[in-house]
């Protein structure tokens, strides 16, 4: 017998038993208001979020977007849709200076203040970690209690990409010092919208 031989018979001997999977079905917490649960999160992790009736008025609380010299991409319709043409880009590098990006969100958590993010209508997915300040929006239908829940609402193999995504970049790692924006974008806002369909 081989050294390789010997050393992974002497491994096998020693493996973990296989286990049955626990059972998740349970009184899983849920709150009175959701809403406010996720806000309060999303605020003690460094976002902010509020309710809007509509899509068309997320321009009018990003009144700072009108600036000319900004760049701003948005992948959520009627809404900055004409600021920067997406179908120009070929390489994903071509948007690293990108400094907002209003992106769609397709379900909220409350326990976390986590958004489950994928690449539908999103033909760039580094638009979600390269922009400057990130925009959410999310029908106000898809926020849940917990991840239980969200985990019974979403499909992972669905899409190519899919991730949760909760406040924005920071680290306190250099000197104990918070940095926000350190690996990702320095803000973000959530908008959840009464009359927007999942």
């Amino acid at each position: 017998m081989s050294s390789r031989e010997q050393i992974l018979t002497q491994i096998r001997k020693y493996l973990p038993q296989s286990t049955e999977l626990p059972d998740h079905q349970g009184e899983w917490t849920e709150y009175p208001d959701p809403f406010e649960e996720f806000k309060t999160v999303l605020e003690g992790v460094g976002g902010v979020c509020e309710i809007v009736q509509s899509v068309n008025d997320i321009p009018g609380r990003l009144a700072e977007l009108n600036a000319a010299e900004l760049t701003v991409v948005s992948c959520v319709p009627d809404v900055f849709e004409d600021r920067f043409d997406l179908n120009t880009i070929s390489d994903p590098h071509d948007l690293q200076d990108v400094d907002w990006a209003i992106l769609p969100g397709e379900l909220a958590v409350a326990e976390n203040a986590a958004i489950w993010v994928t690449d539908k209508n999103v033909p760039h997915r580094v638009l979600y970690f390269l922009s400057q300040y990130l925009v959410l929006v999310v029908p106000r239908s898809q926020l849940v209690n917990n991840m239980h829940e969200a985990y019974e609402k979403i499909d992972p193999s669905g899409r190519a990409f899919g991730t949760f995504i909760s406040g924005p970049s920071k680290t306190a790692d250099i000197e104990q010092s918070l940095v926000k924006g350190a690996h990702g974008a320095r803000t973000l806002t959530v908008f959840f919208v009464e009359d927007l369909e999942s």
